[in-house]
């Protein structure tokens, strides 16, 4: 945890009272934001966001698979985070490993909906080949570089750029003579196909400290939180998940302010990712 005196604490709950925080920001407003794309060249996709003092790496793989029995028309996808021990002192040892399971767990949650799938931002019937037989499985990779807060969001953003850099092979299917017959499939070296991101969502954050809430709280904010509500939101306004942190209850009618919150938030942050992710590729193409 952050240790902050008394006299540290007053002055960040006093100024979000008084929509002022520490670092200038009011309290709806994010930290300046940067992007770059393909920073794993061995990868199928990858990214790399920095928000504020936070940053983050996150790849993306993908595999040849078989899909569950239960969801024979769909591929899978794989969230793991890790903390680098280094990001911050209390990654250190069990600390690291609880935060990270508890990352992609939300992660898994706001990303991928229930365990059925409704709701999932991440269109799994795409990654299917053969009905049953073959599919796409997806291996996402987060890395915590550096933590100054808002570690949920900024992952959520990369993992959104990380796909919209994701190619995936081509594969040419030639069924066997029988029904029952394991498909043999060709996957091209030269060929891809672009991930399609447009359902993928955004995860707002609204961290509630004494009476108000912010987005993007950095780690001396989240010390002095009674709760935090994290809700992914995609393109169209859709909530496509929702996870929540800390010991105090909240009212429904704050959640559903929070919602409402979070959707014209998400708004501005899709607008501003979308903008990021055309830079760097501009830059990409460049080079």
């Amino acid at each position: 945890m952050v240790g902050l005196s008394e006299g540290e604490k007053r002055f960040i709950r006093g100024g979000i009272a008084q929509d002022l925080r520490t670092d200038g920001r009011q309290r709806l407003h994010y930290r300046p934001i940067s992007v770059e794309t393909g920073v794993i060249p061995q990868a199928n996709g990858s990214a790399r966001v920095r928000l504020g003092a936070t940053d983050v790496i996150v790849s993306i793989k993908a595999e040849l698979g078989k899909p569950h029995p239960l969801q024979p028309d769909k591929g899978k996808v794989a969230i793991f985070i890790d903390c680098s021990p280094t990001a911050a002192p209390m990654f250190e040892g069990r600390g690291g490993e609880e935060l990270s399971t508890e990352l992609s767990f939300a992660l898994q949650r706001c990303l991928l909906g229930g365990r059925s799938g409704a709701g999932a931002g991440i269109d799994l019937s795409s990654l299917v080949i053969v009905e049953g037989k073959v599919c796409w499985d997806l291996y996402i990779d987060g890395l915590v570089v550096s933590s100054d807060g808002n570690l949920l969001d900024a992952l959520a953003a990369a993992i959104k750029v990380a796909l919209s850099n994701t190619g995936i092979p081509k594969v040419t299917v030639n069924l066997g003579a029988s029904p029952n017959d394991q498909p043999d499939v060709d996957v091209s070296d030269e060929e891809f196909l672009q991930f399609d991101t447009s359902g993928v969502p955004v995860v707002v954050t609204l961290t509630k400290v004494s009476r108000h809430y912010i987005v993007d709280a950095t780690s001396e904010e989240e010390s002095q939180m009674s709760s935090a509500v994290s809700i992914s939101v995609n393109r169209h306004g859709h909530i496509c998940g929702l996870t929540k942190r800390g010991g105090a209850g909240l009212d429904p009618s704050v959640i559903l302010d929070m919602i409402s919150v979070a959707k014209h938030v998400g708004e501005q942050l899709m607008s501003l990712l979308d903008s990021e992710i055309a830079a760097a590729e501009a830059s990409a193409e460049d080079q």
